[in-house]
């Protein structure tokens, strides 16, 4: 048995989960979230709480368990709170702004990159170097923040690059010169 899927997932207050068979429904002060649940799993809403069963003993069943808990707790906690991802962008003349539903990232290339911004998601820029990626489904927003990290992945010998807020790269000696 699966130690995280036993856990039920408590609804705040200001929350709405429906559950129509495998589809669950969640709204919330920030917006609405749709995600099917795999049929293996059994959905049960009792009060306040939501409880994600197997409904057999399936290998893929028990593989399932944990993660259809944590993707509608996911969902629960996006709808109340937002999910936030940064990053920050170390080098001589990289920069970035925002220019409608896109992003503009100078990175040292020969042209700026232009990376869409999926609906829903909101982007910030302070100062030109640090990002800040803000939305409701936890999966969109580290996968915008993955795709912009791997425009410019930072590099141990000088640690330029983009890189997640927090993130220690660990440093290599370069060439000894004679």
């Amino acid at each position: 048995m699966s130690r995280i899927g036993k856990l039920s997932i408590k609804i705040p207050s200001k929350v709405e989960v429906l559950v129509d068979k495998q589809v669950v429904h969640v709204s919330g002060p920030f917006g609405k979230l749709c995600r099917e649940i795999s049929p293996l799993m059994e959905i049960q809403k009792k009060n306040e709480e939501i409880c994600v069963l197997p409904r057999n003993n399936s290998r893929q069943a028990r593989e399932l368990y944990g993660l259809s808990r944590t993707l509608i707790a996911n969902m629960v906690l996006g709808v109340s709170k937002q999910f936030e991802r940064q990053l920050e962008i170390k080098g001589v003349g990289y920069r970035s702004q925002v220019k409608g539903q896109e992003l503009v990232l100078n990175l040292g290339y020969s042209h700026p990159v232009v990376i869409s911004i999926p609906e829903g998601i909101e982007v910030r820029v302070e100062a030109n170097v640090n990002l800040s990626i803000q939305g409701i489904d936890k999966e969109v927003v580290g996968q915008l923040a993955a795709t912009i990290r791997s425009k410019r992945p930072p590099e141990p010998y000088k640690g330029k690059g983009i890189l997640y807020k927090g993130e220690v790269i660990k440093r290599k000696v370069g060439k000894s010169g004679k």
